[in-house]
């Protein structure tokens, strides 16, 4: 079979590769998950909507809209050859930094509840840079890593100059106040550290002091201490510290086993805050119950399987490391919000990934999976015994392949 599938003629073997290499599983989770935050932000945001801005769809159409950006963004890029990415990755990284820095810049930057992280531009909402600088960093460190491949084990060579970069971008965040982006981007900076060949003793270490450093900026700040307080018993104080993780467990409570039904949800009406945003999965359960909940539970975990997979298929390092760092992105993102929602994790103010409201962070996922389909597309059963380059991962003593080189002349574009 395979000595007459060699012999096919081009323009048939060319036709055939597309839905080949289409990644159906995960492009159906993802529209599936971003469908579903399109019905949510309906149903949780329409009282406020009509009470702040007199239309009842104001957050929806917003939503909509950067469904529709992300779309557009995720269809480029699922054709465009990720190689090409890390020539803009240098200048990509340092303007989401930039912009990450300018919001802190007294009438640049958007002030909510003591955070500085948006701008605002007008008619079109805010755009919170922070969401751009997630990819951006993926890309940055991806190719930062794969340049370095030959140092990356060295302390002084790899890992310190690589810890630096991350304490930078983390000391930005924490002047914004933005505790739950710092996590998550902890995290994408430790997984491609890892999926490029790290020393797994440098990454405790990176761990045990970022652990560290969240402990202490959370006990030595007033708001973050009170969070703290209120997660390990919300019903201490459910008027006030407490009041929102305790109306989350009542909205979760009252959905039961199948919900109070869709869009029949009472906590919407100003009950629960940010019932739209960080705490939509309350809504989730309430309207829909435990079931609805699983079901949200077990897509991001077939997209959290999809994800590793493409890493695991890839060509090269590099398709390796942006797989893994996307990948983990949103896995950790969507475990820290239901993690805060179900009162598990204290509170830190992480949207839920492709459900959420935000117009910025809804596209820009949009746009990471596309990259994500590409490094899939481009994938093959070789790339799962392709040893230095995925069942080594963590171990850097061997030479990066080289085999993604060879066959970038026949990847799509």
């Amino acid at each position: 079979m395979s000595a007459l599938a060699g012999v096919r003629p081009a323009s048939a073997a060319r036709a055939a590769e597309p839905e080949r290499d289409r990644d159906l599983p995960l492009v159906g989770v993802t529209l599936a998950l971003a469908g579903l935050g399109l019905v949510f932000v309906l149903s949780a945001s329409q009282a406020l909507a009509y009470l702040e801005h007199r239309w009842a769809l104001y957050f929806f159409a917003r939503q909509l809209a950067g469904v529709g950006m992300g779309l557009a963004a995720m269809f480029v890029l699922m054709r465009i050859d990720y190689h090409r990415l890390r020539r803009l990755a240098p200048v990509a990284a340092a303007a989401a930094l930039v912009l990450m820095i300018a919001v802190l810049v007294p009438h640049l930057g958007v002030q909510v509840n003591g955070a500085r992280r948006w701008f605002n531009l007008g008619p079109l909402g805010t755009f919170e840079p922070s969401e751009l600088g997630k990819l951006c960093f993926v890309v940055y460190c991806a190719h930062w890593v794969e340049k370095r491949q030959d140092r990356i084990r060295d302390l002084y060579d790899g890992f310190l100059p690589y810890a630096l970069k991350l304490a930078l971008v983390l000391a930005v965040l924490m002047e914004e106040r933005d505790l739950g982006t710092a996590v998550v981007t902890a995290a994408i900076f430790a997984s491609i550290y890892f999926a490029g060949g790290g020393r797994k003793r440098h990454l405790v270490l990176l761990a045990a002091v970022l652990i560290a450093g969240f402990v202490f900026l959370t006990v030595s700040t007033p708001y973050r201490a009170a969070r703290l307080s209120s997660f390990t018993d919300p019903f201490k104080d459910p008027l006030n510290t407490g009041f929102q993780s305790s109306q989350a467990i009542i909205a979760l409570g009252a959905g039961g086993w199948h919900g109070v039904g869709l869009g029949q949800s009472v906590q919407k009406f100003l009950w629960l805050p940010a019932a739209h945003t960080d705490f939509i999965f309350a809504i989730v359960g309430e309207e829909t119950g435990l079931l609805g909940t699983t079901a949200v539970l077990l897509g991001f975990c077939l997209f959290t399987w999809r994800g590793y997979r493409a890493g695991l298929r890839a060509p090269d390092r590099l398709g390796v490391m942006m797989a893994v760092g996307i990948t983990t992105w949103i896995a950790v993102q969507a475990l820290v919000n239901m993690g805060t929602v179900t009162d598990t994790l204290p509170a830190t103010g992480v949207p839920l990934p492709f459900i959420s409201y935000g117009g910025t962070s809804v596209a820009i996922l949009l746009a990471a999976v596309g990259v994500l389909l590409n490094i899939s597309a481009q994938g093959t059963d070789q790339g799962l015994r392709r040893i230095d380059a995925t069942l080594d991962i963590g171990r850097g003593d061997r030479r990066p392949s080289d085999a993604g080189t060879r066959r970038r002349s026949s990847l799509p574009r």
